[in-house]
């Protein structure tokens, strides 16, 4: 018998260090909203901004609070005052909770148990790789790294990993409440046709290799081993040249390296025009990822999808989303310059061919199930969508 149809859940989605110009999680909430909102639920982002909003979006709900720029961070803001956003969690009535922030939002999962509200905690780095970065030793990091994901794993009904590789520190500690959901990469809007032979000329000859690295230039991301490898590659005797598109806290520090190393470099800092920021990728002969800490890499994914091989670090979680459509080194210049040449020793037809294909393995609609699931929310069944071109 058929009954009425079920309304959709309301699933709140709170998230810190959002910035304008952030790339990564700025898509993944955007896709992910867009995702829910299809499947007949009621997605409200909550994210912090120099101003208060609230307006209705094509990823549904999205409410802007009044937060503090971190300093040193490039214009990162967070969600301050627990009481406010408490107040304004209990006049939503969220069926379900979802956070983007293990740190300073962790609270949040106390008041979802006490409010009888399922809440997820998404994982969208590992802690003890980040801690790293920032110069903790390895032993003192680990160590900080399972103290918070205990606390965690403790306070969340589910504890949200897009990869493998960023499960592990939570299989580590034992937790047992611990989903696998992948990220996605929208295979229609980026696609090898997007290559343009005027846009790549304006940054590379036809003798010269282009590399292009799409990364918030933090400390975390170490854009500074691009630079290394370029340098590294002009001294073997390669034609390359690099292509940053990003901005953050590091961007003085690097022009200024890359003025003083004469090399090669265009600054193009944050990139809005996302035609723009796939027309590059797609232009690109080899997309440079060199964050250690990345969980997942949606700048590395989207270049696949363009049709561009990666070279990733190979202490990140990129090994297991790029597969054999790249190459994985070390995380110093000299490795990833060996990784580069590794990669372009290949017949171009033939790794163009492999990074799309891998790509279509992380469409956004496989992605959108899987948190869903999570949430023990409805998916719906939809046709196959296309694959882009």
């Amino acid at each position: 018998m058929n009954g009425p149809r079920p309304r959709g859940l309301r699933i709140v989605r709170l998230a810190n260090f959002v910035a304008p110009a952030s790339g990564g999680l700025r898509t993944a909430l955007r896709e992910l909203g867009k995702g829910y909102l299809a499947a007949g639920h009621e997605p409200v982002l909550i994210v912090p901004g120099a101003r208060a909003s609230d307006r209705g979006t094509g990823q549904g709900r999205v409410i802007t609070l009044p937060g503090p720029p971190l300093p040193g961070t490039g214009g990162y803001r967070v969600l301050t005052g627990r009481r406010r956003l408490a107040r304004l969690l209990e006049e939503l009535a969220p069926d379900r909770l979802e956070v983007s922030d293990r740190t300073t939002l962790r609270w949040t999962g106390t008041w979802a148990r006490r409010n009888r509200v399922p809440a997820v905690m998404v994982s969208h780095e590992t802690a003890d790789g980040v801690l790293r970065t920032w110069g903790l030793p390895e032993g003192a990091a680990r160590r900080a790294a399972d103290a918070l994901n205990l606390r965690t794993a403790h306070a969340y009904a589910r504890v949200v990993c897009t990869t493998e590789f960023a499960e592990r520190e939570f299989a580590r500690i034992g937790a047992r409440n611990v989903v696998r959901a992948p990220l996605g990469v929208d295979l229609a809007a980026r696609h090898p046709g997007l290559r343009d032979a005027a846009l790549r000329a304006r940054y590379a000859r036809a003798d010269e290799t282009l590399l292009v690295m799409c990364s918030r230039l933090s400390v975390e991301k170490r854009p500074g081993t691009a630079l290394d490898a370029l340098r590294a590659l002009r001294r073997r005797g390669r034609r390359a040249v690099l292509v940053v598109a990003g901005d953050g806290p590091l961007r003085p520090r690097l022009e200024r390296r890359a003025r003083e190393g004469a090399l090669p470099v265009s600054f193009l800092g944050h990139v809005s025009d996302r035609g723009l920021l796939g027309a590059l990728q797609a232009s690109a002969d080899v997309c440079l990822a060199p964050g250690p800490a990345e969980t997942f890499g949606l700048a590395a994914l989207e270049a696949l999808a363009c049709g561009t091989p990666v070279v990733a670090s190979a202490s990140s979680a990129l090994p297991e989303v790029i597969g054999g459509a790249g190459t994985v080194a070390a995380d110093d210049g000299e490795s990833v310059a060996y990784a580069v040449d590794l990669l372009l020793e290949r017949p171009e037809a033939d790794r163009r061919e492999a990074a799309r294909a891998r790509a279509g393995h992380f469409g956004w609609d496989t992605a959108v199930a899987a948190f869903l699931a999570a949430h023990d929310a409805a998916v719906p069944v939809r046709p196959a969508a296309p694959q882009g071109r």
